[in-house]
């Protein structure tokens, strides 16, 4: 009896291409923004997905201001953060976030939803948050996609 021998390709970082993509969050929910982005930055819409290996593209998301949240969240919802001092926990609403800095809701969504290992944190930098409708990555000649729900 003849046995067929099938040998399984796993991805690693010389063989995986990896591509720019622009994401347009305006009027898009957060949540779902996120999980879609993590998704494309994990890799996981690629045929050859290796769950150890960075494979997912690069993800530049364009009009991060205007991101929406359902219900009371901008005012409801809180994120933490410890200094590690008794005493040293800190409180901030989206809306206060924002008003520092643009960027942090939008990351502090996809990061969480990232694995949190090494390969998490290297991914986190294929992340590319931007204010308006212009990025500087032009050079990497990035495709416009639309997200789908």
């Amino acid at each position: 009896m003849d046995y067929i021998s099938y040998k399984t390709k796993y991805a690693n970082k010389q063989s995986v291409n990896k591509q720019w993509v622009v994401v347009d969050a305006s009027s898009q929910t957060l949540g779902r923004l996120a999980s879609q982005v993590a998704y494309m930055i994990r890799g996981k819409h690629k045929p050859d997905f290796t769950p150890h290996v960075d494979g997912g593209d690069h993800v530049i998301v364009l009009n991060a201001g205007k991101v929406s949240l359902s219900g009371n969240k901008w005012v409801k919802k809180e994120y933490y953060t410890y200094s590690g001092y008794p005493g040293g926990v800190k409180k901030a609403t989206p809306k206060e976030v924002q008003v520092v800095n643009y960027k942090r809701v939008i990351e502090h969504a996809v990061k969480g939803m990232l694995p949190k290992n090494r390969l998490g944190r290297r991914l986190f930098h294929n992340l590319h948050v931007c204010e308006g409708n212009v990025h500087q990555h032009m050079a990497q000649k990035p495709n416009e996609i639309t997200l789908k729900y």
